[in-house]
């Protein structure tokens, strides 16, 4: 069951189709908008769009000598401060100059005239985009190397010196829980469709139990393997993908987020707690993983685990709500976007769960 599920996500997200008549653009104006700021670009252009991303409308550009990729902001009605793809735009570029793996950004475009809505361009990296966290086509060894990959990626990004690359002003250092926790109460809010108890009681208890938050970073926001791509070949990560919710905060959130593959049910994408053995398989368990993270950024240890576990269940809810709400509100990108509505009550009651662990 759980492999049909990850096969229907690979399928419905893998690839591209014929571009959505909703987000239809104008490509001759696009063409030309192409010519005057992007180095290098030559026409003819054919516009396609990628089946994944529930958000924000992302699109193959494709010409005789080279794809590229454009993201824009949906059409429509928008909830406040989301869509943000100048922000994305402006994290890759600054991570360009730091060496990290992400796509090369191109230009970005403010003029609404040209396609209706604000969008940025950048390279279109060829390589895996995986989905099932089990890794179920590779054997232990590969499997190990991939996840240590991602462990390593995550921990260079938050080692970046992001004022050096000009990212001081991407966001506030400080109390990034407390301001995360109000950010997703509020956009639950703005998104709901039905009460649930467990979200009621977490909107109390996660602002007054905040663990100490004193470091600040990068972070990505949705750091998970379908948000990377592999190299061909080779066990290692070339572009890091969907930036739409980073900003500055506390390096613990992404990496706590990330570590949530292994307290999700094996149902969920990229869950695996129904993997008995991890051992056998070849995955690092969650002390594994957070020992080599700690290394790699100099921390001791990671305390609070169940608070962080909480808090990220918490704030997946409250994404998927919001989805639920652009569904409701006609602005949602993805027609399966609707399958979200079921996950939310599942994700508060998890969220709840370890809040009780944690103290609640």
């Amino acid at each position: 069951m759980a492999e049909a599920a990850e096969q229907s996500a690979q399928n419905l997200n893998s690839g591209t189709k014929p571009v959505d008549p909703r987000h239809a653009v104008d490509e001759a104006k696009l063409a030309a908008w192409l010519e005057a700021n992007v180095e290098g670009y030559a026409g003819p252009l054919e516009v396609r769009q990628f089946k994944g991303g529930q958000s924000n409308p992302t699109y193959q550009l494709v010409t005789p000598a080279r794809k590229y990729v454009l993201r824009r902001k949906p059409p429509g009605k928008l909830l406040p401060s989301a869509h943000a793809v100048d922000r994305e735009y402006k994290v890759i570029s600054g991570l360009n100059k730091a060496d990290f793996p992400v796509a090369k950004a191109y230009a970005l475009c403010m003029d609404e005239d040209v396609i209706g809505t604000i969008f940025y361009v950048m390279e279109n990296v060829e390589g895996r985009i995986l989905w099932d966290g089990t890794l179920p086509d590779y054997q232990p060894a590969e499997r190990r190397a991939i996840y240590e990959a991602q462990i390593d990626t995550l921990a260079a990004l938050h080692n970046v010196d992001y004022a050096a690359v000009g990212l001081a002003d991407y966001g506030k250092p400080g109390n990034y829980f407390a301001r995360q926790i109000d950010r997703w109460t509020k956009q639950y809010k703005a998104s709901e469709t039905k009460t649930i108890e467990e979200m009621d009681r977490l909107m109390e208890w996660l602002p007054s139990t905040v663990p100490s938050d004193d470091q600040t970073s990068i972070v990505h926001g949705d750091y998970r393997l379908d948000n990377m791509i592999l190299h061909p070949t080779e066990s290692r990560v070339i572009a890091v993908l969907d930036w739409e919710l980073s900003t500055l905060g506390n390096p613990l959130a992404d990496f706590s987020y990330f570590l949530m593959n292994w307290v999700m049910p094996s149902d969920q994408r990229g869950g695996l707690s129904g993997v008995d053995d991890l051992a056998a398989y070849g995955i690092p368990t969650i002390p594994e993983a957070v020992a080599r993270y700690c290394k790699a950024t100099g921390r001791d240890g990671l305390p609070e685990l169940d608070w962080y576990f909480s808090y990220n269940l918490f704030r997946l809810a409250g994404i998927c709500q919001g989805i639920v709400g652009r569904v409701r509100d006609g602005t949602a990108a993805s027609a399966h976007a609707q399958l979200m509505e079921a996950r939310v009550p599942v994700l508060a009651k998890g969220a709840w769960d370890f809040a009780r662990k944690a103290g609640a």
